[in-house]
């Protein structure tokens, strides 16, 4: 059972830093792929844009398989699902390595992200448990942490290491570390095989709720506006803001930074006030991306406001992540996928526009445009809450002990933030 609240902060349990180091490797084979793809289209002989499948099948995994693995793993104790996610996760890069077939490749990168979907959806109602009601903002912002400083740091050291060594040596290390990272979470991770037996009908029947929907069409959105952006952020930097490519990487760390500030900040904040987080999240992004269309000629403004966009644009997420559970009462673990999912539906979605848009007369200003529209829409779904006085829901009924067992932090004790 979560904690007490007491009302006071606490330390995340250890066992939420152990899950977030999976989230890093997660994130790291998510998006190392894209500095690996001319060395994995030579070796493999096959054109760029075909190599870019593996970053497209990685997202359709994501997409389609965090809700499907969350009720196929339902059943499953979760630490049990955790070490299962990750020994697949290992035998995926190990396959990928191995092989010198392009189609094995690819279909190794989509067991990969069902491993990915599983682990995550898993992780973050174990991480919200074990930190409790209090501290389930900042419980998400330390899973959310972990993708973060892959990208500051893992994404780097992987492009790195690939140039060394060739492609497939990122991914003998991510399997060594997947395989390592299995033994810890198998030793760390409390077993709950006492927990009542989950039932599929409540996960659906807790999408019966509006406010599911509209706290993940607020992620779809958001994170399909920064993502819409910073895919093409390569040619917004050189070619309008002059900066030289060899600054690009820089730029890019001041971003992952920006962001990593921006979820531990965010996770914090919206454990007390999710909602008043979120509007200001979203309406500070909005801004940002509409500076960077048109003072994105100055490198000194874009630099900054690259930094910025890290910050403000993932400042949302612990909240959003935490509501979505929060609404899903009793019955988390399907929701849980579904914001594995709905990131990735507004990446997809984002890039798609964006790469339109980098083809008409906006030229590179044309993504950044995208992305203020789909930040601004996310106050659409956020205003329809705060209308709702979504934050303010009354306290469930009470639970027999072996349910309340599975509850997620948040449905136990709500904060009035209004």
């Amino acid at each position: 059972m979560s904690p007490p609240n007491d009302g006071r902060p606490r330390k995340l349990p250890f066992v939420v830093l152990v899950l977030s180091a999976g989230t890093f490797l997660m994130g790291t084979t998510e998006f190392v792929i894209a500095g690996l793809l001319p060395e994995i289209a030579d070796d493999l002989n096959v054109s760029l844009s075909q190599a870019g499948l593996l970053i497209t099948a990685f997202a359709a995994g994501m997409i389609v398989g965090a809700p499907a693995m969350a009720i196929a793993t339902l059943r499953l104790p979760r630490r049990s699902t955790l070490v299962l996610a990750l020994v697949v996760f290992a035998l995926g890069h190990l396959v990928a390595a191995l092989s010198s077939s392009f189609a094995l490749v690819l279909a190794a990168r989509v067991v990969t992200a069902l491993a990915t979907g599983t682990f995550w959806c898993v992780a973050a109602i174990v991480a919200t448990t074990a930190a409790g009601p209090a501290a389930t903002s900042r419980a998400l912002g330390m899973l959310l942490g972990g993708l973060t400083v892959a990208t500051v740091a893992g994404v780097p050291l992987g492009a790195w290491l690939g140039q060394l060594s060739g492609w497939r040596g990122p991914f003998w290390v991510l399997a060594a570390l997947s395989a390592g990272a299995a033994a810890v979470i198998g030793r760390y991770i409390p077993a709950d095989e006492r927990r009542e037996a989950p039932s599929v009908r409540a996960e659906f029947a807790a999408l019966r709720d509006v406010r599911v929907w509209l706290t993940l069409s607020a992620m779809t959105l958001l994170m399909g506006g920064v993502l819409a952006t910073y895919t093409y952020i390569s040619p917004l930097l050189t070619e309008r803001a002059g900066i030289s490519a060899g600054a690009v990487p820089m730029v890019l760390t001041g971003y992952g930074l920006g962001a990593l500030l921006g979820t531990t900040v965010g996770g914090r904040l919206g454990d007390r006030r999710p909602l008043a987080t979120l509007i200001t999240a979203a309406a500070t992004t909005t801004l940002v991306l509409l500076l960077l269309t048109f003072l994105s000629t100055s490198p000194v403004a874009t630099v900054v406001l690259v930094t910025l966009m890290g910050v403000t644009g993932f400042a949302a997420n612990p909240a959003l992540g935490a509501l979505a559970l929060r609404f899903a009462g009793s019955a988390p673990t399907l929701a849980s996928g579904l914001s594995g999912a709905a990131p990735n539906v507004g990446i997809a979605i984002g890039s798609w526009t964006a790469g339109i848009a980098l083809t008409s007369p906006l030229g590179p200003a044309g993504p950044p445009l995208v992305g203020t529209v789909a930040a601004a829409l996310t106050l659409v779904p956020l205003t329809a809450l705060a209308l709702m006085r979504a934050t303010r829901s009354e306290t469930p009924p009470p639970q027999p002990r072996a349910a309340a067992d599975q509850s997620v932090g948040p449905s136990e004790s709500a904060p009035n933030i209004g």
